[in-house]
């Protein structure tokens, strides 16, 4: 009965979070149901199972969701994105509108910058692009898609995601872990993709198809709010606070904040922190593994850095600094409660007895420890329609198992980081994501009409360079 129990929460969780309900009601309610089929205590897996999960979360990554809002928030209001997109969209020219689109989305969300801030600034240039270059816009999501969330969030060395951050306490890596298959995904992932897109480019010019451009398709809803919120690490309804400027910032003024994300990363994951005695803080009171907390750390000095720098160059472009500072604190509040709670179902759930058999099955996945991660991170990910919650939960369940592998067969915890990032982005953008669901409607378009294409540079190709990643590191290992 128990493992019935997990299998019917984790079915009314999907069924019910796709239908719209807010996943902070949904966790404890599917967790409980969960404890009472599988005959165990419910007052005390509710207090203490599932909230210790969730507050342990939200502990360790709350600094990151906050620095992270805050930055992409005025990176908005800055004009910064604007003004990068416009810019790569310049010069490359109409003629190349889909790699200017896929560029121009690869750029602003490699530096740290959320996907649902950049959609709204994307979408619209995206729009006017395809409408002079006559490219149908059913085909921008697949577009925009490939360059904001597939190896920018899970591939490319370095990149502040927080799908790339999670792995980092439970394998004790950075978010450089195996940077040489990183970089090879990225360029399968892109390689693929631009193909699918020039090909369906040219079909639809030979097929005569135009631009159309459907405006009867509400930009956002509650609904699709509270499933964005899942999947995301940005509150979109937080982007309506704050004052946008009217007047965007030089190219170099507005890039200038994402390099500094990626160079501070850099030099703080693999130079400065690690040349830091830190041994004061395994004793008392502290306790820390800090060869966990180095790559946090590292992010969190890394945006700090770039929210500075791009209020000092910025200053004059941000007319309500108050306001967007607010806005972007507030809207990491329901991203992380959301992912949190989700955690703390997962908590409970592998807390029954009956988890066992679960977690031997993943375990026992033919090919392997590698094979079985990128099971288990796929599986999670798609159920839960979220890479960071599906992620989260499969590491607090089985990340001690699978370090515990990583020794016993000689395995690289950077390759295992490397692979877990990108498994959980794969099946995650099934048409039940936030994120899917969110760029869809801001580019009023349609699952009919676009929802393939993306299948296509989001998943597909994200499967084809784990594949690839995949072979390299069972060959080869870690580079």
């Amino acid at each position: 009965m128990g493992l019935v129990g997990i299998l019917v929460a984790l079915a009314l969780l999907m069924w019910l979070a796709y239908r719209g309900w807010s996943v902070l009601i949904l966790s404890p309610a599917a967790a409980l149901i969960a404890a009472v089929i599988s005959g165990e205590p419910l007052l005390a897996h509710w207090t203490q199972t599932f909230m210790s999960g969730s507050a342990r979360f939200v502990a360790q990554w709350f600094p990151m969701f906050l620095l992270g809002g805050i930055f992409g928030k005025l990176m908005d209001d800055s004009g910064s994105i604007t003004s990068i997109a416009r810019f790569l969209t310049e010069r490359l020219g109409v003629q190349r509108t889909m790699l200017s689109v896929v560029l121009a989305s690869a750029v602003v969300t490699y530096g740290g910058v959320s996907v649902f801030v950049a959609f709204f600034v994307l979408v619209p240039m995206a729009r006017e692009m395809f409408k002079a270059a006559n490219i149908p816009a059913r085909l921008m999501p697949a577009a925009i898609g490939l360059g904001a969330f597939t190896f920018t969030m899970s591939a490319l060395p370095g990149t502040p995601s927080t799908n790339n951050a999670i792995p980092m306490p439970y394998f004790g890596t950075t978010t450089f872990a195996a940077p040489g298959l990183g970089i090879i995904a990225s360029i399968v992932t892109f390689a693929f993709g631009m193909w699918w897109l020039a090909r369906v480019e040219g079909a639809a010019r030979k097929a005569g198809e135009a631009y159309v451009d459907d405006s009867n398709i509400p930009v956002l809803d509650e609904k699709t709010r509270e499933r964005a919120t899942i999947s995301g690490d940005f509150d979109p309804a937080e982007l309506l606070h704050g004052q946008r400027t009217d007047r965007s910032p030089p190219f170099i003024f507005a890039v200038l904040p994402l390099i500094v994300v990626i160079v501070v990363n850099f030099l703080m994951a693999l130079i400065v922190l690690p040349r830091i005695d830190f041994s004061f803080l395994t004793a008392e009171p502290w306790r820390l593994n800090v060869g966990g907390l180095v790559g946090i750390w590292s992010v969190l000095i890394a945006l700090s850095a770039a929210i500075l720098a791009l209020i000092i160059v910025n200053y004059q472009r941000l007319p309500k600094l108050r306001e967007s500072l607010d806005a972007g604190a507030n809207s990491s509040v329901l991203p992380i409660m959301t992912v949190a709670s989700l955690v703390g179902f997962g908590a409970v759930v592998a807390a029954m007895p009956a988890f066992t058999i679960v977690r031997d099955a993943v375990l026992q996945v033919p090919g392997g420890p590698l094979a079985s991660l990128v099971v288990a991170m796929n599986v999670l990910a798609g159920l839960t329609g979220t890479a960071s919650g599906g992620m989260a939960i499969a590491l607090n369940a089985l990340g001690s198992e699978y370090m515990r592998l990583a020794h016993e067969h000689g395995i690289d915890p950077a390759l295992m980081h490397r692979l877990t990032t990108i498994s959980a982005g794969t099946l995650d953008a099934l048409p039940h994501n936030g994120t899917v669901l969110l760029l869809l409607q801001i580019s009023k378009q349609t699952h009919a009409g676009s929802y393939f294409d993306m299948v296509m540079t989001v998943i597909v190709s994200v499967i084809i360079s784990l594949a690839v990643v995949l072979v390299l590191g069972s060959m080869f290992g870690s580079f």
